[in-house]
């Protein structure tokens, strides 16, 4: 969970976990749909696993924008509320939204895994950071329609309350 920070090589074994797992699900040539994930098979990591959904944005059809089908109860603390349903301009401010839509775009267009860094100081917490990893799926095996998020918190010990976030 968010509240109980992890030291980077620990976040670093969590995602190549979940890197495993994905990758034990694809088949030849294919990429793992949905339907292959099962949630059960990694319990300890659904706090913090999303589902983001790859929709067309409005208007020409030829962008892409992204809705959080599902964010787990351990995002809660690092977006303060509830953001499954929301679209990445409705959780972030401008340049945040930009850099997730670029990174999401990278594991869309060349279906490969992505993972990173990005820092909470746009929630008022620069001394922490998420590690993320996002992963493709594809319900026909080529066109990426899903992509299946992880992330843990990691940062200094300078705390602002249990998680490491200031409050509102």
């Amino acid at each position: 969970m968010l509240s109980q920070r992890e030291g980077s090589a620990s976040a670093v074994r969590a995602h190549e976990e979940l890197f495993a797992y994905w990758a034990s699900r694809r088949e030849p040539g294919r990429l793992p749909g949905r339907r292959q994930i099962d949630p059960t098979d990694f319990k300890r990591h659904l706090p913090t696993v999303s589902l983001i959904d790859v929709v067309a944005a409005p208007g020409d059809g030829s962008a892409r924008d992204y809705r959080l089908r599902l964010a787990g109860t351990g995002l809660y603390e690092v977006y303060r509320g509830e953001i499954t349903g929301k679209r990445l301009g409705e959780v972030y401010d401008a340049p945040s939204a930009g850099y997730w839509r670029a990174e999401l775009d990278k594991v869309v267009t060349e279906r490969r895994p992505g993972v990173g860094s990005h820092s909470l100081a746009w929630r008022g917490a620069p001394h922490l950071s998420i590690l993320w990893l996002r992963l493709p799926l594809a319900s026909d095996g080529r066109r990426v329609d899903m992509i299946l998020g992880y992330d843990v918190v990691v940062g200094s010990h300078g705390e602002f309350g249990r998680s490491g976030i200031r409050a509102a």
